[in-house]
């Protein structure tokens, strides 16, 4: 063939190719003849890309990008909040760091509520202001040693302790009743005077001493497995108390002597008592209280003072009344600290039993609901040391400490709120009163050494000593590869 005709011939079949590459390129709906050559085959390349692969998804609303993980649900969130603090709370230290800063934000507030309460009732007995925060201040200073020194002692020192405690308490409360030893305050004789501007009431301190000597008791008697029979368990432990009620009922104190019986209970119950005794002996001690109310024109005007909205003849109700006016006129952030109307002669006791009011009328509901968290912190933390310890003891003296400062912040605040008849008892490390705030301090520092004796907890703490943690982290380090190959 000559050359001409077969270049034309190759040009041909170039041609017809192209036509055929474009035909099987080219959408159907585009179909149609295209240029050949190098550069439609590069356009042709790029529009055709997006025709065989999938198409994008479009961009999420928001404005996140396609690469962004989605954020998580609602109900997620919450949920892994609360796994969060469910591990947080079942830390082994929660209870040490509850009982110790729940304490501790109590006797701070009720120093500056003392402070605040007292200013006007020292003023009227011609004192200075700050002659009630002054000696309430010397007794939480005190107390704080007491604490500290009570959250150090070994277990076994805590039960040595308990007998004497008990001896030295009984032998003060038969001081109490002998004339020109002890003295009367506002009616009940259950004080000893110490000398210059200081008393002493005993009472406060047989708490201590029957939750003590109550538990020591009951551990003893468990470990002998003795406490199946009732006539172990209840004597000599009811006898004992009922002792210890009789001294504190002849002074006319019968606030103190409830507390006494709900600790006599609460020690009953963790023993584990028959629902049939602890029904009776429930029913015996309800039965001696009404008797003693019904014989006690005074007692009777406090019961009929509950749920009081006017003062009443002669004036009966006159401090329920005005507890309820401090708290109505608190709000919910209440006057200001210092700015309490009430504490002008108003209120009786304003920076005793009746210092809930003046709380709630200075700091107003968030105040109250403040404190009112504080003591349920405390009172949670106690049940969970009572409640995960394998030492007899360590669980009826926590148990016992718990409802020690429980019921007493129950019916000191019930009484405040018109709920309960005015027991004349303090608010437990809040109100003013240094034989009261002593005892409780102490009673906080055994609860600190309950909860530093957690076999786990002691390891945390263990962790937390600087030597410890030193070595712990150069071990790390030490097997730590170094990254050389």
């Amino acid at each position: 063939m000559p050359a001409d005709e077969s270049s034309a011939a190759s040009g041909t079949d170039r041609s017809r190719a192209g036509a055929a590459i474009s035909r099987a390129l080219t959408p159907p709906l585009l179909a149609g003849p295209l240029p050949a050559g190098p550069a439609h085959f590069a356009g042709l390349a790029l529009r055709s890309r997006p025709a065989t692969g999938s198409r994008r998804p479009p961009a999420p609303r928001g404005g996140r990008g396609a690469g962004t993980p989605p954020r998580p649900g609602r109900r997620a969130g919450v949920r892994q909040t609360y796994e969060r603090a469910r591990r947080a709370w079942d830390r082994p230290l929660t209870a040490y760091y509850l009982i110790l800063g729940a304490g501790l934000l109590i006797t701070v507030l009720g120093l500056v509520m003392v402070y605040s309460a007292s200013m006007i009732k020292a003023l009227e007995l011609s004192r200075p202001s700050t002659y009630f925060f002054r000696k309430q201040f010397i007794a939480a200073v005190i107390g704080a040693g007491l604490m500290m020194l009570a959250s150090r002692m070994p277990l076994k020192l805590h039960r040595a302790l308990a007998y004497p405690l008990l001896a030295g308490t009984v032998f003060l409360m038969v001081l109490v009743q002998v004339p020109g030893i002890g003295m009367s305050v506002n009616g009940n004789q259950n004080w000893i005077y110490l000398g210059g501007p200081f008393q002493l009431q005993p009472s406060e301190f047989g708490k201590l001493a029957l939750i003590l000597w109550g538990a020591d008791l009951l551990a003893r008697k468990q470990d002998k497995r003795l406490l199946a029979q009732w006539k172990h368990m209840l004597v000599p432990l009811v006898p004992v108390a009922f002792m210890l009620l009789g001294l504190i009922m002849l002074g006319g104190d019968m606030g103190t002597a409830i507390i006494l019986t709900a600790i006599l209970f609460g020690l009953l119950w963790l023993a584990g008592a028959p629902t049939r005794l602890f029904a009776g002996v429930l029913g015996f001690a309800v039965l001696i209280g009404f008797l003693l109310i019904k014989t006690s024109p005074n007692r009777m005007s406090r019961l009929s003072c509950i749920g009081a909205s006017e003062p009443g003849p002669g004036d009966s109700c006159w401090q329920a009344v005005h507890g309820i006016y401090a708290l109505a006129s608190g709000g919910w952030f209440g006057s200001g600290l210092g700015a309490s109307v009430e504490k002008w002669g108003q209120l009786p006791e304003p920076h005793t039993d009746f210092i809930f009011a003046i709380t709630g009328e200075e700091l107003g509901l968030a105040g109250t609901l403040s404190v009112l968290a504080l003591f349920a912190a405390l009172g949670y933390a106690g049940i969970r040391v009572a409640g995960r310890t394998e030492d007899p003891f360590v669980r009826y003296a926590a148990g016992g400490v718990t409802t020690w400062i429980t019921a007493q912040a129950v019916i000191n605040i019930g009484a405040v709120l018109g709920l309960l008849p005015i027991a004349g008892v303090p608010l437990p490390l809040f109100s003013y009163g240094g034989s009261a705030l002593l005892p409780t301090m102490f009673a906080v520092g055994l609860m600190i050494a309950f909860a530093r004796e957690d076999p786990a907890a002691r390891a945390a703490l263990a962790m937390r000593r600087p030597g410890v943690r030193w070595k712990t982290m150069r071990r790390r380090v030490m097997k730590r590869p170094s990254g050389e190959r």
